[in-house]
């Protein structure tokens, strides 16, 4: 069983809500307009973890600049209309929030998209940042969002906070920071081992009730 958590970090894709849909339709868009083959569900999954800035040059090299305006164009068209939430993601949100955890969000969605979908959802005033990239010098699996995440919360980095994700780049991150990494995935999983793997979100409520 995890510690109590002083803060809990959550990633925000998939972890908190299901943008696969979006996320595929906006990169598919952009890999037809660059003259690539659109990827199926498996490989958008296994692609997009890292931030766009990250990413994108490898993807599509010295035409990654041109390829990233694409994808905000397709992505601002379709991403609050398809945003949904997960089974059980605002039960464990209050929860926390009750018992007096502090709740940020680190995540390689531009910052600005992450705040617009926050704040559509309502969910803004419950979190102490929202830290998405783009916002810091280097994004996630570096340590200065995580930093960033925590600034003006009187929280140390330690097991004391949860480092809550869907990917390896969220365990790889949150182990880096001296978490407590918990993995929340059904999927197949192959990367770096978290200190507790969930299934879901309503999962993830069970162990909070418990330690709490």
């Amino acid at each position: 069983m995890p510690p109590k958590p002083r803060a809990i970090l959550f990633d925000w894709d998939n972890t908190l809500v299901d943008t696969w849909p979006c996320i595929g339709k906006a990169a598919n868009i952009t890999l037809r307009a660059m003259g690539h083959e659109p990827w199926t569900e498996a490989e958008i999954r296994a692609r997009v973890a890292g931030s766009l800035r990250d990413t994108f040059p490898k993807i599509y090299g010295a035409r990654w600049e041109e390829a990233r305006e694409k994808y905000y164009r397709a992505f601002e068209q379709v991403h609050l209309e398809m945003l949904t939430v997960l089974p059980g993601a605002e039960d464990v949100l209050n929860a926390a929030r009750g018992r007096g955890v502090y709740l940020a969000v680190v995540s390689n969605k531009t910052g600005k998209y992450l705040r617009a979908e926050a704040n559509h959802l309502g969910w803004t005033p419950w979190f102490g940042k929202l830290v998405g990239a783009q916002d810091a010098v280097r994004d996630k699996p570096a340590l200065e969002p995580v930093h960033l995440s925590l600034d003006g919360a009187n929280v140390a980095l330690g097991p004391e906070v949860w480092f809550v994700g869907d990917a390896g780049i969220d365990v790889e991150c949150g182990k880096a920071a001296g978490c407590t990494t918990v993995l929340v995935r059904t999927e197949r999983y192959d990367g770096p081992a978290p200190d507790l793997h969930v299934p879901d979100c309503r999962a993830l409520l069970k162990v909070l009730e418990q330690t709490t």
